[in-house]
């Protein structure tokens, strides 16, 4: 059984391209970074302690395969997470506005019982054209930055203040489609083969 610890619908979305069935299983723990934590720190430790909190469980076997993810927009050495009200989103995407970030996306693929455990960190660079303090608000009354790392979503409407990305497009998204494919390889599972018809 493959299990994705996350109860976002876009990994979701990502993870069903690749294989037909997976179960979802959102890892309740506690995401506040470490005093002088680095940001690729961070989002390893992320997507790890999310892996190990569903492989810990006991009704899991060790052939049941656990997929976990952290995606983090950093400007600077700063985390921007999700806003908590639209002056925080406003101070995010003024803070973007013009200028190039980076988007970690930290992938944890691991079997139950954590006999074996791969970690990887794709790291995304993204440019901002300039967004005016209009277009902020009208973005903001539209739903979309509200849970969003960074208060902007690349897939949705926020892919109108991308510039140019350098990197990988369903990293930032939230799931990288390549590295999950690598890594669940090394568990002898192959897309391809699970993607074959009949």
């Amino acid at each position: 059984m493959i299990i994705l610890a996350s109860a976002s619908p876009r990994r979701k979305e990502l993870l069903s391209t690749l294989v037909n069935e997976f179960s979802v299983m959102p890892a309740d723990i506690d995401e506040t970074p470490y005093g002088l934590e680095k940001p690729e720190e961070y989002v390893v430790r992320m997507a790890r302690e999310k892996a190990e909190a569903i492989a810990n469980r006991s009704d899991l076997s060790h052939r049941d395969i656990i997929i976990a993810s952290d995606t983090s927009v950093v400007l600077g050495d700063e985390i921007l997470g999700k806003p908590e009200n639209f002056e925080h989103a406003q101070q995010m995407l003024r803070a973007l506005s013009g200028q190039k970030h980076q988007v970690m996306t930290s992938l944890c693929v691991c079997n139950g019982g954590l006999n074996r455990v791969a970690t990887c960190n794709v790291v995304s660079e993204v440019l901002f054209r300039e967004i005016s303090n209009l277009e902020i608000e009208q973005y903001w009354r539209t739903g979309e930055p509200a849970d969003k790392a960074g208060a902007y979503a690349i897939q949705g409407l926020g892919g109108m203040f991308v510039k140019h990305i350098s990197g990988s497009f369903s990293a930032v998204v939230g799931l990288p489609v390549f590295e999950v494919t690598q890594l669940l390889s090394e568990f002898g599972i192959s897309p391809l083969k699970e993607k074959v018809r009949e």
